[in-house]
């Protein structure tokens, strides 16, 4: 008997110990996604501060979105000789943009602000972001713990006829 009730101690420590792992488990994964879906809302808020800065013509809210060493470009191809050339804008330029008013011309009933988060990982995001006039394909990365757009490589949408 003695020798069956040391073997079924052994059992439930056993299960204890595979249901505390389990438990462990579980709950490291509700953490992480609590924090997978934290960072998802703190990517598209950076995404929508940036957007709705623009169009409210806040330029504090810009600058709460923009890393400092922002690279925003876009191709444009001159129509009468042909040429492409690559522009950029800096996030100073864009803070100043965006004070000097020119997104609050677009009337309120049309401006468009879709966010989709096309991928993630680690501290690194990339986001689609389609506004009225234009498409941002935008990189955000996590960096002193804030989300913070880096690169925007933006494109007009074609003129409606």
């Amino acid at each position: 008997m003695k020798h069956r009730s040391g073997a079924s101690f052994a059992g439930i420590l056993a299960i204890l110990t595979v249901m505390a792992g389990m438990a462990a488990t579980a709950l490291a994964d509700q953490v992480a996604k609590a924090g997978a879906d934290s960072d998802r809302a703190a990517i598209r808020q950076a995404a929508l501060d940036y957007a709705e800065g623009w169009y409210q013509g806040d330029a504090a809210r810009m600058e709460r979105a923009l890393h400092p060493d922002l690279a925003k470009r876009t191709i444009k191809t001159d129509p009468k000789s042909g040429w492409t050339r690559l522009d950029q804008m800096s996030a100073l330029s864009l803070i100043n943009a965006t004070r000097a008013g020119y997104g609050k011309k677009t009337p309120k009933a049309e401006r468009i602000k879709t966010v989709t988060i096309l991928d993630r990982f680690h501290d690194t995001a990339s986001v689609k972001l389609v506004m009225r006039d234009w498409i941002d394909y935008l990189h955000v990365v996590k960096w002193r713990g804030q989300w913070k757009i880096v690169n925007v490589l933006w494109l007009r949408k074609p003129q409606q006829k």
